[in-house]
This record gives structure tokens, sequence and C-alpha cells, in this order.
């Protein structure tokens, strides 16, 4: 049964998308945390045009199918998946319940899904990890390059099938509604994979500015080029995915470097406020990686039907993020499931309606920009 909630004499409200999902979580959490979840860069426009982008995407029917069901199981890089589906990586969720990244791995385990550990996971990669299903480990660039490598030693270690390296983060865009809250972490919320440090930059709330971008800015390494992406791919034998690319150029680049994917991704619109729809950018990167290696999307991804658009583009899948956060705060790891499920069956409908038995035919549909 759905998740429901009261409306205030309307009635109960039933959890059938993941916009319900939304409002429901919204009605839990703190003004400044939902901000933190649901802001992007300068004007946020970024955002609006992500999802205008996919929405402008149409998908041409087939008919006369013979089938009377659709199976969403398949190949996501090397990992078999219940649906082409991965769970994105997302910083500090136990802002948004207790059970943070622990709950969402369950609930990516039971829906069959890779999970995503974030560099900034308020959980350990190791306590993650030992939740079991498919995780993969996602790496922000850090100043000290043996505390990178030593991440990398420990998602191989704790049985990570694929390494991330996020790279559209110089610096954190300008998050206008967390300056505006002065917003800051909480003294239970920290980035466990950095070390015992319950009183960072991240903790120390100044109005006007954002404590999470001032502890980004004293991490992170901003000058992260090409030769720190070779000297990763030498030293690791996990298959690499480079997020945030958005350039055709880039994924070439990508690709002679030796990644094994790509993620066409603008950051779920947190970064460059003036970047191009993900899924606009998605066919000129296909095009010019000619089937060299795996690519999926990112950003604005809310329905199954935004599932199978990228898989009639040609992608290999996508990748999901603030609708688990928001499933967290409706009901922790039940309301993050409810949330898979919702996708895995609206992709299952998707297929049907589509004329898809499997995600094979899928990927022969025609698409239609509006």
């Amino acid at each position: 049964m759905a998740p429901t909630d009261s409306t205030g004499g309307r009635g109960p409200r039933l959890a059938l998308t993941v916009a319900d999902v939304a409002e429901l979580a919204a009605r839990r959490l703190p003004e400044d945390v939902l901000d933190f979840v649901n802001g992007g860069s300068g004007d946020e426009s970024t955002q609006a045009a992500n999802r205008a982008a996919l929405d402008n995407v149409r998908l041409v029917p087939r008919v006369l199918a013979g089938t009377e069901e659709a199976d969403t199981s398949g190949k996501l890089l090397h990992s078999t998946v219940g649906m082409p589906l991965a769970v994105a990586p997302m910083a500090y969720q136990r802002l948004l319940h207790p059970g943070g990244e622990l709950a969402a791995a369950r609930a990516a385990c039971a829906v069959d899904v890779p999970f995503v550990i974030s560099t900034l996971s308020s959980y350990s990669v190791e306590e993650i990890a030992a939740v079991g299903g498919t995780v993969w480990f996602q790496l922000y660039w850090l100043r000290d390059r043996d505390a990178v490598l030593g991440l990398v030693r420990r998602a191989e270690t704790a049985g990570c099938e694929a390494l991330v390296v996020t790279v559209d983060v110089p610096r954190m865009g300008r998050r206008l509604r967390d300056v505006r809250n002065g917003f800051s972490l909480p003294p239970q919320v920290s980035a466990a994979n950095l070390g015992p440090a319950p009183d960072t930059a991240a903790h120390r709330r100044k109005n006007g500015r954002s404590a999470v971008a001032t502890h980004t800015a004293e991490a992170f390494d901003p000058a992260l080029g090409w030769d720190d992406l070779a000297w990763l791919r030498a030293r690791t034998e996990l298959p690499l995915l480079v997020k945030g690319i958005l350039d055709p150029r880039d994924a070439v680049r990508a690709v002679d470097i030796g990644a094994d994917g790509v993620i066409v991704s603008n950051h779920g619109g947190r970064q460059f406020a003036a970047a191009v729809p993900s899924v606009t950018a998605l066919p000129r990167v296909l095009d010019a990686v000619g089937g060299r290696c795996a690519v999926l999307l990112d950003s604005g991804v809310r329905t199954g039907t935004d599932v199978l658009r990228a898989l009639a583009l040609g992608a290999d899948g996508a990748l999901c993020g603030r609708p688990l956060l928001w499933g967290l705060a409706m009901d922790g790891e039940a309301g993050a499931q409810h949330v898979l499920e919702l996708l895995r069956s609206e992709l299952r409908e998707a297929l049907l309606l589509a004329g898809c038995p499997d995600l094979a035919a899928a990927r022969q549909l025609d698409t239609v920009v509006v």
C-alpha cells in the first residue's frame, strides 16, 4: 500500500508519484534542510530547464508487440540490475533521516539497483557497503592526493564495483538558498569518509554564508585536470565512470584516458547555472563516443518514463537523486524503497504502452523533440 499523509480535511494523500513524495517530504523537513536538498545554483534556471527538456522528448510508441508483460531487468555497466537506474551520489543523507545512506542503500538493494556512495556520505563507505547489493563509490578530488588514493583503496576493499569521479565541482556553485539560510550541518551529521571531525567548517554557521560551501572549498582541489584522471586510471582496476560530462569533446577525452563510462550530468542544476540540460547534451555525447563506453543520463529524472526516454535516446541507463532523499524524509528506508518501486512500476507500464517487451526494444524506439 502506498504511504499516506493527512492533508488537512481533504483526506489522506497517497504517494502515487514522486511529486506526491516530494510534497509529503516537504511537510516533515526543516525549511533550511528542504532548501539544501531542493535548491540549485544561481537563479535555479538549470533545474527548470532539465525538467522542461525531458518533457519535450516525446516517444513514438510501437503497437502489436504481442506481450502482456515487460521486463525491466538488464545490465548497467557490469552489474545485473532490476532496472537500468542507479541511485545518484548525494551528500549528508542523515539530514533527511537518521538511517541516512544505510536506509537508502538497503532500499536500493531491495529493488536491485546500484547505490552510489558519496565521498560526503554521512556514514562510511565500509558501513554502507556492508548493507549488501551493488555499490559504487563517487569520488570528489581532494587537495591531498594521498587522501584521494586512500579513499579509492577503501572503496576497493569494501567491495565497491565501480568508481564514479565527479568532475564538475572545481568549486561549489553559489546556492543562494543556502547562503540566505546561513546553512550549516548539525553536530550529528558529518562527512564520515573524511575522518572523525565533529567540528569542521561545514558545522560553523555564519549568516550570509553556506558553511558546506566553505568546507568543500577547503577540502576539494579546484585544479583537477586530465592528468589527474589519467593518474587515477593507472592506479585502480575498478571500472571508472566520469560524472559531469556535457561537452562531447570531454566525453571523447575521458574515453581516450580509459574511462569505462561517462555520466551526462549538470549536477541536477546545482553547479553552473547556465548549463545545457543533460538530456539535450546526451545525443551529441552518444554520437561522439560511438559505443566505446557506457553512457548514463543524470539530472532531472523523476519518472519511469524519463528512464525510458534515456534508453530511447541511446543511453545505457539513468541516475536518480533528489527523489530518494524525499523518500527518506517521508518514511526512511520504506520511503526510499517506495520511490524506487514507483519508478520501476512506471518504467514497466511505459514499456508496455510503448510496445516494448524489454529494454532492447526500448532502445529501438523513435524520439521526437518538440
